[in-house]
């Protein structure tokens, strides 16, 4: 019998040191700087991002437009009468543009637009259309989002006289012809800085404001084939407000 409360008393230390926890495990540096790394990999992704969205869209616009004396319009200018072909006039027209963005403050892409300035209700017209490469800077106030950017490119000027009745007109080799309309086509290069803002109807949907100014470059006699001189400022030119929805991704 004091055999066995001699066992106990020994064992019984011990299965009580058993049932301690265990101390933890001190960390060490290899454990420290992985656990640091994953910690900052979601901040330096999003640091380093570069293609942040994309979106395009239609606008509509309506602007002025400077045109070009009457006589310098078409080939043959004694089909012209001044009195009824307007030099100036409102321009409206359809156009769109396709954007990526950039480190969430830069928009690289295309876009492209018609515009007609109507001259008579014979259907006489001038009518410009013109595209190339965009790029704009914009930064980000809420759901406004200012911008200002340029586009370079090209286009082309197509104006068409139809008179109300028939005109007859002296040829050089003094022939009579007569005439039911007058068409010429004039190409140029093209700069159109722009200002403007978006609006942020959600994630994927924005409204565009922006009011931008056409500076077309070339002949203004020149015709298809014909040598262009970038040098000179040509016309129609003048300001355009637009107006249109951008779908996209951010």
């Amino acid at each position: 019998m004091h055999f066995r409360s001699v066992i106990v008393a020994l064992l019984l230390p011990l299965s009580l040191l058993a049932q301690e926890p265990a101390a933890p495990v001190p960390p060490t540096a290899e454990s420290t700087a992985t656990v640091a790394t994953n910690k900052k990999t979601p901040k330096n992704a999003s640091d380093k991002k570069v293609f942040s969205g994309f979106s395009g869209g239609m606008m509509l616009h309506i602007g002025y437009a400077f045109a070009q004396s009457p006589d310098e319009l078409f080939r043959n200018s004694s089909l012209i009468n001044a009195q009824n072909l307007s030099r100036d006039g409102v321009t409206i027209g359809l156009g769109g543009a396709l954007r990526l963005h950039l480190f969430d403050h830069m928009h690289i892409g295309g876009e492209g637009f018609v515009s007609t300035m109507p001259l008579m209700s014979s259907g006489s017209n001038i009518r410009t259309s013109w595209g190339g490469a965009m790029i704009d800077g914009y930064f980000t106030i809420g759901k406004f989002s200012p911008l200002l950017g340029v586009t370079i490119g090209g286009g082309s000027t197509k104006r068409i006289y139809v008179p109300s009745q028939t005109t007859k007109a002296r040829t050089e080799d003094d022939k009579e012809t007569i005439y039911n309309a007058s068409f010429t086509k004039t190409p140029f290069f093209l700069l159109d800085p722009y200002v403007g803002f978006e609006v942020a109807l959600n994630s994927h949907v924005h409204l565009l404001f922006k009011v931008d100014y056409l500076l077309p470059f070339g002949n203004k006699n020149s015709g298809i084939g014909e040598t262009l001189h970038w040098s000179s400022f040509i016309s129609p030119s003048g300001p355009r407000l637009h107006i249109g929805a951008m779908f996209g991704r951010p």
